[in-house]
């Protein structure tokens, strides 16, 4: 499912039971939500699109605060959600409904998809959610706060090496190795951010698969 404006608990529900989505019409976004809802399912946790939306910068202890508008899954929680009416200040529309909660402490991966012309590309982060350090009262919505591997300077200098999207999909039922056989049953380039990575070498990987998938398609 795309579209790029659709009630807010309306989406949450909806990827809670399964249902692949991608906001302002991101069908790859969309495709891997589905993806990662049915390599998780019969799991504990869940799949959800999801965003970098800002960033604590206090040095040493980086975290980034990622949620979408409206439409983050509330299989991410244990918790009871709220159910909660606020502005927004786009679409010219109703007062939204909305789940409002934030994801369970714990491990996920962030992942998204990118199309790199003559492939598709998975560019995989492994994260640690984590409690907000603070109450988040003009945030109400859906939302996940996390430590991304191997620390945020890293990860964010790799994922800005990779190309990859802003969209994202967060899961917290499987880990990167149902990615790794994701990727190697769909042929897909898998590029993965973990606590083993470092900017150098993840450049040469970067290199080394783009001469690598040339070559393999004669290019």
């Amino acid at each position: 499912m795309r579209c790029a404006s659709l009630p807010g608990l309306a989406v949450q529900r909806l990827m809670a039971e399964g249902y692949g989505f991608g906001a302002e019409g991101d069908w790859k976004t969309a495709v891997l939500v589905r993806i990662a809802n049915v390599m998780g399912a019969g799991l504990p946790g869940g799949a959800s699109l999801m965003e970098d939306y800002t960033y604590d910068m206090t040095p040493g202890r980086e975290l980034i605060l990622g949620a979408h508008m409206l439409e983050v899954a509330p299989s991410l929680t244990t918790a009871t959600p709220t159910l909660e009416i606020h502005p927004l200040g786009i679409g010219g529309r109703e007062d939204p409904v909305r789940l409002v909660f934030t994801a369970d402490p714990g491990p996920a991966v962030v992942v998204a998809l990118s199309d790199m012309r003559d492939r598709f590309r998975l560019t995989a982060n492994v994260v640690q959610n984590v409690a907000p350090r603070a109450a988040l009262p003009n945030l109400p919505v859906g939302r996940a706060v996390w430590e991304p591997q191997p620390d945020f300077h890293t990860s964010a200098a790799a994922w800005l090496t990779a190309g990859a999207a802003h969209h994202t999909v967060m899961s917290t039922a499987v880990g990167i190795e149902a990615f790794r056989d994701f990727a190697e049953m769909a042929q897909v380039e898998l590029l993965t951010i973990d606590e083993t990575t470092t900017l150098p070498e993840f450049q040469r990987q970067v290199r080394w698969n783009q001469a690598y998938y040339r070559l393999a398609q004669g290019l």
